[in-house]
């Protein structure tokens, strides 16, 4: 039997990776809660595991946006938390990821697409959009729809690239656990779960190196 048949009883009309959206959601929001609720000086085991997780976001966020990027930090972590624990999710027997699901990626890359080019525009006004005119007005006609189409090519990117490494994982790891059902699909899930923390680190990297991107000095 499904592992949330039902909730899917309760909630007929709601798409699958949307119920487990909210599942991930309510466990990061019971899980912060719950490091708050307990903060001390000498961490107990939750507070631990968050601030050794918050504090790793936060060294990278600082080393590849500067400390200029620490306004993004609320948003790049929560993309990363919610990224992560849905990767993980989709290994659990009976449960799904909602990262395995276009619709679910395409909008978090939507909103990194978005804040990029609004970023762009407030910080260098509208000359950002010189960018796409290239070096010359001459080469406008040519470089208008290459800049265009690169810019478009992002958030494809960001959306394929973890749909298709956890879509096609969970494929990959179902075969192997139903031809060959013991030990030998162990290293697999040991790759999977390796793979899990990558995209995840993947997603974060990308979205903030097109943030800096967009507020560097160049443009």
């Amino acid at each position: 039997m499904h592992a949330l048949s039902f909730l899917h009883l309760a909630f007929p009309a709601v798409p699958t990776h949307l119920l487990y959206t909210w599942l991930v959601m309510i466990f990061l929001i019971l899980l912060s809660l719950l490091a708050k609720r307990h903060l001390r000086i000498n961490p107990g085991q939750i507070q631990n595991v968050m601030e050794v997780i918050v504090d790793g976001m936060h060294k990278l966020l600082i080393d590849t946006m500067g400390p200029a990027g620490l306004k993004f930090f609320p948003l790049i972590a929560t993309i990363g938390l919610f990224i992560l624990v849905s990767n993980l999710l989709g290994l659990i027997p009976g449960f799904e990821s909602p990262t395995a699901n276009l619709n679910t990626n395409v909008s978090m890359a939507l909103i990194v697409f978005f804040l990029t080019h609004i970023m762009g525009v407030r910080v260098h006004g509208w000359k950002y959009l010189k960018q796409f005119v290239g070096p010359s007005p001459w080469l406008a006609p040519l470089m208008i729809p290459i800049e265009i189409v690169g810019h478009l090519a992002r958030p494809v990117s960001l959306t394929f690239r973890l749909f298709g490494n956890m879509e096609g994982g969970h494929l990959v790891l179902a075969v192997i656990l139903i031809l060959v059902p013991f030990l030998v699909p162990l290293p697999i899930m040991a790759l999977k779960v390796l793979i899990c923390f990558i995209q995840t680190l993947v997603f974060m990297l990308l979205s903030m190196m097109y943030i800096a991107g967009a507020m560097e000095g160049g443009h």
